[in-house]
């Protein structure tokens, strides 16, 4: 407080925790204030200050300090960024293996898992997605060092989806202990292949042993002509074929993309397929009104369906 001339003036600081609307009403009672003790009175409010708000001005104005400097300091210069990129490029050299000098990727010999494809440009393309534990057969007839490094490690072979393909698979089957096989989409090549079809080739992969199962002693289905010769036909090709109610086919397609192919698709009657019939692909058939599922293999998870019949090849006979 200040006097002067009989006169007194000052400042009335009056702090509060209360909402704003109240902390308004105080301030509206204060102005109306015109007397104290015997004295005439006149209040003005000058100003309401939110000291949080002022708080909150101050940590971001630091907040804002701090993250500028942190962005220069954790920034990596031009020549650190250039190294980066040179050093990724580097990873696209094809590689020689064992006495036959095979294409390979540059992380085949330190991998426990391995990838095998027919020729070059597969490795070349595999290593495009990524996948570096590669090694090529270069040629239908099977090099020793593939049979050799198939028993020390575990051998996945991705082949091409045509004949080719087949004919590969078949002198793999018989002189190598690869343990799965995976197949390109039909009639395309491993080289032409994008990284999400490749990808997706390699996830549906099938072990060997559950390719081609043993004849079991059970009562056989019978199966029209049609039928039994699609299945024949189908066996180690990692394909599925979807037929009408006539028994005419309507589409050819890999296994990887069957379950999402049924959801959208009307009209199927039967299900044929190189692979393992699962639960989910008895949903969707069920969903779908499908009839008729032949495979493989039937999962030991599958509950059975009242809606669909599940058969395997080796279940079914010519009727």
């Amino acid at each position: 407080m200040h006097s002067k001339n009989d006169k007194t003036t000052g400042t009335i600081t009056i702090p509060t925790s209360l909402d704003r609307v109240s902390t308004a009403l105080i301030a509206a009672s204060v102005e109306a204030i015109n007397r104290v003790g015997p004295c005439a009175a006149k209040l003005t409010l000058e100003k309401i200050e939110d000291v949080r708000e002022a708080r909150r001005k101050i940590i971001i104005d630091r907040a804002k300090e701090i993250l500028h400097k942190w962005t220069i300091e954790s920034m990596p210069s031009v020549d650190e960024v250039f190294k980066e990129v040179s050093e990724t490029l580097k990873i696209g050299k094809v590689e020689k293996y064992g006495e036959d000098e095979l294409p390979a990727g540059p992380e085949l010999t330190g991998a426990k898992e391995i990838i095998l494809v027919e020729g070059r440009a597969d490795i070349i393309n595999l290593m495009r997605c990524g996948i570096l534990n590669t090694i090529a057969l270069e040629g239908a007839k099977v090099p020793e060092t593939i049979k050799k490094i198939c028993k020390e490690k575990e051998a996945t072979a991705l082949l091409d989806g045509d004949r080719g393909g087949d004919l590969i698979l078949k002198e793999l089957l018989q002189v190598t202990d690869v343990k799965y096989v995976s197949r390109a989409p039909r009639g395309k090549e491993i080289e032409e292949c994008n990284c999400k079809e490749v990808l997706d080739a390699l996830e549906a992969r099938i072990a060997i042993q559950d390719l081609f199962k043993p004849k079991r002693e059970k009562q056989k289905t019978e199966m029209p002509k049609e039928m039994v010769e699609i299945t024949k036909a189908l066996e180690g090709t990692l394909e599925a074929v979807l037929l009408n109610d006539k028994m005419e086919q309507i589409e050819r397609l890999p296994v990887s993309q069957l379950a999402e192919k049924l959801r959208e698709m009307t009209g199927v009657d039967t299900v044929i397929f190189d692979g393992i019939i699962t639960q989910r692909i008895v949903d969707v058939a069920s969903e779908k009104d499908i009839k008729r599922i032949i495979a493989s293999r039937v999962s030991e998870a599958v509950k059975p369906s009242l809606t669909v019949q599940l058969t395997t090849f080796a279940d079914i006979v010519e009727g």
